[in-house]
């Protein structure tokens, strides 16, 4: 027979679903508190849970759900491994994200160093970059623009909801120097030494 849970039995039960691993009594207590009685709560869910797609169980002092051993043939695990992308294609992907459709000769130009053809097959191959056709000058480079992919990673919903100069300060991702050149309105130090003179 099931009993009504507490609140703090469905703050431990919680606490479990999303634990990326399994949880000692001390870390569940690290997250809902030492206040209700712990054993009491985990021994009622693992008896609610029992018989269920997925059961509580405790291995060596820690405790997790796991899928019923009945219903394993019918799982399969697929991970993603998270990719950490390059301080080149970080800010490869910003440039693009800004001024798309760009051309490499364009980035390039932004960033003030060559794009490694890598850095922008890794953007296409998460699926955040792709080709957008062809710039109508001598030569014809391609130009590269976002995709849906991008705005849905990085939880946008368009391009216009990309931060702002005021966003990024605020959150202090402006580089010092760049926050001083700012301060300077545009203007280089030279001009500056100049008027002072």
């Amino acid at each position: 027979m099931t009993r009504e849970p507490d609140d703090f039995m469905r703050s431990v039960e919680a606490a479990l679903f999303v634990a990326e691993a399994p949880l000692t009594p001390a870390d569940l207590k690290l997250h809902v508190g030492a206040e209700g009685d712990l054993n009491a709560a985990l021994a009622a869910l693992a008896e609610d849970y029992a018989g269920r797609g997925i059961y509580l169980v405790e291995r060596g002092g820690r405790w997790h759900f796991q899928t019923a051993p009945d219903l394993a043939h019918i799982l399969r695990r697929e991970k993603d491994e998270p990719r950490k992308l390059s301080r080149a294609a970080m800010e490869t992907l910003a440039i693009i994200a800004y001024h798309e459709p760009v051309s490499r000769a364009e980035i390039e130009a932004i960033r003030g160093v060559q794009v490694a053809k890598g850095t922008l097959d890794v953007l296409m191959e998460a699926g955040w970059v792709r080709p957008a056709g062809r710039r109508e000058v001598p030569g014809r480079p391609l130009i590269y623009a976002t995709t849906v992919e991008f705005l849905t990673h990085f939880g946008l919903g368009s391009r216009r909801d990309l931060p702002g100069m005021d966003d990024l300060r605020a959150a202090g991702l402006l580089d010092p120097v760049d926050l001083a050149l700012e301060g300077l309105g545009g203007q280089s130090v030279l001009e500056n030494d100049e008027e002072e003179a």
